[in-house]
């Protein structure tokens, strides 16, 4: 193209350089935009024909069409459009103090188990007042307490992101959110197409993980406990002192072994209703089981009804945990309400 001195300075292999470059933008330019016309036609595709039903949904797939409608996988769920879209988003403070409940609810029936088994051979030996807490009863509580703390830190790393106390979630925005099982779509009443998914990712199944972590760390822990800090009897120097039997302490883990499994149950089919309501019910049954604690005194004076609150540490630490019970639920409703806003 170029003769004489251009030649020879490398002009004409400078210019084929640079129209090879520009050939090539141009090829990439056309190919990107074929692939955003192809993505439009998809998206548009969609948008027509979304999926029947409320929680069908549509996966993008690596030729950038899109797949048949059915259940998003786990971790996904459909927006508008019926695009299976990721959970990467953070629970709502209500999210967390529903958490927070589901956490509470073993750890309280841990300590009302504990109370009722290792403190039932003092009733007969100190005052009417009731038994104070005892140096194995401490240690029980304190073990139930470890005992769900690394439950739910064991819980929290084992979720998504793995290894970290964080947790992607899908916000729920219904009942409906928690029984997908019930609205499967029947088009034209012909067939059923089956999308039953967590769509309240991942609050529904992280609480089963709790209670199978809960049982694995107490069956890990609590028998040590139990030959550690309570003696056999042929072991004390004294046997007529009411201490717990060995008995008394397996009696907390068989204890345990039946309420976590109720407690797995009643999740499975009450989830959506406990996540709406449980506020309430914390107010409701602090407030009964409080007046319970109190009816069972023998004397029913107000006199002697504060005195023996104040004087016995057990029914301070009682009536205490009931106001905090109380007060949980009462700072759970409204995030609630606001939630609900939200979603309306």
């Amino acid at each position: 193209m170029f003769g004489g001195p251009f030649k020879y300075f490398g002009f004409e292999s400078f210019s084929a350089m640079i129209i090879r470059c520009i050939l090539t933008a141009c090829l990439l330019l056309a190919n990107l935009m074929t692939f955003a016309t192809a993505f439009d036609n998809a998206v548009s595709t969609l948008q027509n024909n979304r999926c029947p039903g409320i929680y069908c949904g549509r996966q993008l797939l690596s030729d950038g069409n899109w797949s048949r409608c059915g259940a998003c996988p786990r971790g996904f769920r459909a927006n508008s459009s019926s695009a299976c879209m990721p959970c990467n988003s953070s629970p709502m403070s209500y999210d967390w103090m529903y958490l927070g409940f589901m956490a509470l609810l073993p750890l309280t029936l841990h300590w009302y188990y504990i109370d009722s088994y290792l403190q039932s051979r003092l009733f007969f030996h100190q005052q009417s007042d009731g038994p104070s807490f005892t140096r194995i009863s401490l240690s029980f509580h304190a073990s139930a307490l470890v005992e769900v703390v690394l439950s739910v830190v064991l819980t929290l790393l084992l979720m998504e992101p793995k290894g970290s106390l964080t947790v992607y979630s899908c916000p729920s925005f219904n009942l409906s959110d928690w029984y997908t099982l019930l609205h499967n779509p029947s088009p034209d009443y012909k067939y059923t197409l089956h999308c039953t998914q967590e769509a309240a990712y991942p609050l529904y199944s992280m609480v089963f993980v709790f209670y199978a972590l809960c049982v694995i760390v107490m069956m890990t822990i609590r028998p040590f406990l139990i030959w550690l800090v309570i003696p056999s009897p042929s072991k004390r120097s004294k046997p007529t002192i009411p201490l717990p039997l060995p008995s008394h302490g397996k009696a907390t883990v068989y204890s345990a072994l039946y309420f976590l499994p109720i407690l797995a149950l009643l999740h499975a089919l009450l989830a959506g209703l406990i996540y709406y309501s449980f506020p309430y019910v914390m107010i409701v049954v602090s407030l009964i089981s409080s007046a319970v604690h109190f009816a069972c005194k023998e004397d029913q004076s107000a006199r002697k009804l504060f005195k023996s609150t104040v004087s016995n540490v057990r029914n301070v630490v009682i009536l205490l945990g009931h106001w905090l019970l109380h007060a949980y639920g009462i700072s759970c409703i409204i995030p609630l309400q606001v939630s609900t806003n939200c979603s309306q």
